[in-house]
């Protein structure tokens, strides 16, 4: 159960302003977003930006409504049309009970492997996210962390963005 590049979607869940002044690991987890943003883009993994209500909370990416990313007409579709197929989703973003484990709830009733960086999600309270985890890795959610994702999209230390995704994680 790895993720491959050609084969892997990541999906960067609601990182905004108004939501991240309200959760005290947003720094940390803005930072591993980024990361796995960045090595997404040096190695090919597809990759989608979304907000949550941006009339109320920010300026828009890939706009929704629905807590979960599979509400939007637009994500659904996406995920449907996706060339080469999608077989798995990394998730990371805010918060981890509401947005976030709604979307992985949906993505693995859709029939995908569905990995939760653990280290780029968090939630206001720290109980909301803790049982959001157990929750999620009980439905079978693979709970991993930004440098494994980021060393397992590499496979191998030959690989030619080896160096530079290296440096994303010193």
């Amino acid at each position: 159960m790895r993720t491959v590049p050609a084969s892997t979607l990541l999906v960067c869940i609601d990182i905004q302003e108004r939501l991240i002044a309200a959760v005290p690991a947003a720094e940390a987890v803005l930072h591993r977003a980024v990361r796995l943003a960045t090595a997404a883009g040096l190695l090919g993994v597809r990759g989608v930006l979304t907000e949550q209500y941006p009339q109320g909370l920010g300026a828009p990416a890939h706009v929704k409504t629905a807590f979960s990313c599979c509400g939007s007409e637009s994500f659904a579709a996406g995920l449907a049309a996706a060339t080469p197929p999608l077989c798995a989703v990394v998730l990371c973003g805010l918060e981890t009970h509401v947005c976030v484990a709604q979307t992985a709830l949906d993505l693995l009733a859709r029939g995908l492997r569905v990995f939760v960086a653990v280290d780029a999600v968090a939630a206001r309270h720290e109980i909301d996210h803790q049982v959001a985890l157990r929750r999620l890795e009980a439905a079978g959610a693979i709970l991993t962390t930004t440098e494994a994702i980021l060393f397992e999209w590499l496979g191998d230390a030959a690989h030619p963005r080896f160096k530079a995704v290296q440096a994303l994680v010193k």
